[in-house]
């Protein structure tokens, strides 16, 4: 009886890939399956030949293609996409054809007249990324074509690639010379998303139906957040079981952001895997993997629905900042101003914020009613009161309330707007009002994870720190990558200090200063917290710092400016006292 050995080879791979191709065939199926037929026999075909590649697998709208050489299967890529001019000018305009092109190098198993492994999986990806009528090589296939060809490759980053579990640096030729592809749908003026259907990566339909239901429960628990634009669920799945470039998924239904991704049982375990892509340059900005046992099914599910709202939100809107940050001055809008902002916003730094502010003017000067520059502005007054940053606390109390009610009054089921309002009053001293707010703003979105963390320090100047941990844990939790979760440790340090745990408090607080070198108001708090806790030393270097930052600080002005309970500020200010702060 022989013995089967698997036939294995290091190859150029080539994917293709026609653009829009269900477009194409909902605009005459006949046409373009005959338009194909030519493409293949005339230009395709002839040059793959020309250039010592073979086709071992064709698809409807692409094909898998192998060269024994990178620079022949580069000069192949080239000349195909150079002849598309031609080819596009024998046809109208609505049947016009554009392909993406994928090289990779890399080893692949050959089994009769099929292709597989990892080096085929990494060119088709790659492929995705292309630009329409251009080409994409996988960092290995460019180390070999580099100076070798007449091509300018551009280096696009390393990218996470779908069901890749490796990061691959991405090379890309732009296209400057064939037809552009179909205008997308205008974007939303704020971030906008789809959650497509999840790979079922068996033939099990139970967990068919369970990806289902994860999508379904993403897409739910997204439309809570009222900052985002989301695709409704009958749309998305539409998509199901057609494999399409997400770029022009994204073009489709006029989004900039698509979640997708798979799920695989085996031997009783399940894993979940989900990616954030930018559609309009297919760059992954963000991947999650969850295990779990089949019996957790349903509680897996619960999870993944909850900790992905949370991620999604602060890694949306860093990919908004810096969409916003690369548009022109004369092409910026209100919107985009408030995006520029709100990076200032959340530093909690002085210099940071005065930016900030002259950020919004231009945004408010724009449209005067826009609820998130004038919920913005407010969070920048609230700050000055309550960090020391200003001599008339009272006047920035003021301007922040009034900001913050007119951004409610134009928009009064926004849970970031409420959550603003929460905190003016907090700030305000009017803690039911802020309970109101804020519980308001949870209940709308209950992945507010900011909310969760002004709710957590309207605990602490209720001297309730019990309940405080809960909120700040819960919002640290559900908001893992969150750039305030620096402000969550002073609150969870500041609970400790209420307690009288000052030990646990001053390593929280600076740890909060590792995470957040320049917000200098954490150490009013840090220097009474170590002189507590019989740190003498360094409670004298923290108040050289304080002093550093505000020259002037006096008990009252400590006082004046903090929220926390009298009792709790009397507490504080007899070391600050120790620590020879003047009273007045």
């Amino acid at each position: 009886m022989g013995t089967h050995r698997t036939q294995r080879q290091l190859a150029a791979i080539m994917s293709v890939d026609v653009v829009g191709f269900s477009r194409l065939m909902g605009v005459d199926e006949e046409g373009t399956l005959e338009a194909l037929k030519r493409l293949r026999q005339t230009i395709v075909s002839p040059q793959v030949a020309h250039h010592q590649g073979r086709i071992v697998k064709l698809m409807g709208d692409g094909a898998i293609i192998i060269f024994s050489s990178v620079v022949d299967a580069v000069s192949a890529g080239i000349a195909i996409q150079q002849a598309m001019n031609d080819f596009n000018n024998e046809i109208s305009f609505e049947h016009t054809i554009t392909m993406r092109i994928g090289i990779n190098l890399g080893d692949v198993i050959l089994e009769g007249k099929d292709i597989y492994g990892d080096g085929v999986n990494v060119a088709a990806r790659i492929q995705e990324l292309c630009t329409p009528g251009g080409i994409a090589l996988s960092a290995t296939a460019y180390e070999h074509v580099n100076g070798k060809v007449n091509a300018d490759f551009v280096d696009v980053g390393e990218r996470v690639l779908k069901n890749i579990t490796r990061k691959i640096r991405v090379f890309r030729w732009p296209d400057t010379q064939t037809t552009e592809s179909p205008p997308r749908l205008s974007l939303p003026d704020k971030p906008s998303i789809v959650v497509l259907p999840f790979d079922n990566m068996s033939n099990d339909p139970d967990q068919e139906y369970f990806a289902d239901g994860v999508v379904e429960s993403l897409t739910a628990a997204l439309s809570r957040i009222r900052s985002f634009f989301v695709i409704a669920r009958n749309s998305a799945f539409a998509y199901k079981g057609r494999h399409m470039n997400i770029i022009d998924i994204g073009r489709e239904l006029g989004v900039g952001y698509l979640l997708e991704g798979s799920v695989q049982r085996a031997s009783g375990k399940l894993r979940i895997t989900v990616q954030l892509v930018e559609s309009t340059t297919g760059a992954h900005l963000w991947a999650e993997k969850y295990d779990g046992a089949d019996s957790e099914l349903f509680d897996l599910q619960d999870r993944i629905t909850e900790q992905v709202a949370g991620a999604l939100q602060p890694s949306i809107q860093k990919a908004e900042i810096d969409r916003a940050t690369r548009k022109r001055p004369h092409d910026m809008g209100a919107y985009d101003y408030a995006m520029r902002a709100i990076r200032q916003v959340w530093m909690q730094d002085q210099e940071e914020s005065a930016v900030a502010l002259k950020l919004l003017e231009k945004s408010l000067a724009i449209d005067p009613d826009y609820p998130l520059a004038l919920a913005l502005s407010a969070w920048c007054w609230a700050q000055h009161s309550v960090y020391n940053w200003t001599d008339d606390i009272e006047s920035a109390k003021t301007r922040a309330l009034h900001l913050a009610e007119k951004a409610a009054a134009f928009s009064t089921d926004d849970p970031l707007i409420l959550s603003v309002l929460g905190v003016v009053h907090t700030f305000a001293r009017n803690h039911g009002t802020a309970r109101i707010m804020l519980e308001r703003a949870i209940k709308l979105d209950p992945n507010a994870a900011w909310a969760l963390s002004r709710l957590g320090w309207l605990e602490v100047y209720a001297d309730r720190p019990e309940a405080a941990f809960q909120h700040f844990e819960h919002a640290i939790r559900l908001s893992p990558l969150d750039p305030m979760n620096f402000n969550n440790l002073v609150g969870i340090a500041s609970a400790h200090q209420i307690s009288g745990d000052y030990s646990a408090s001053a390593n929280l607080f600076e740890r909060a200063l590792m995470e957040r070198p320049n917000a200098f108001w954490i150490y009013r708090n840090l220097a009474p917290a170590l002189l507590a806790a019989g740190r003498r030393e360094d409670a004298e270097a923290a108040k050289n710092h304080m002093l550093k930052a505000y020259p002037a600080m006096t008990i009252k002005r400590f006082k004046d400016a903090m929220v926390f309970s009298p009792k709790t500020l009397e507490g504080m200010a007899v070391y600050l006292r120790k620590l020879g702060i003047p009273e007045e």
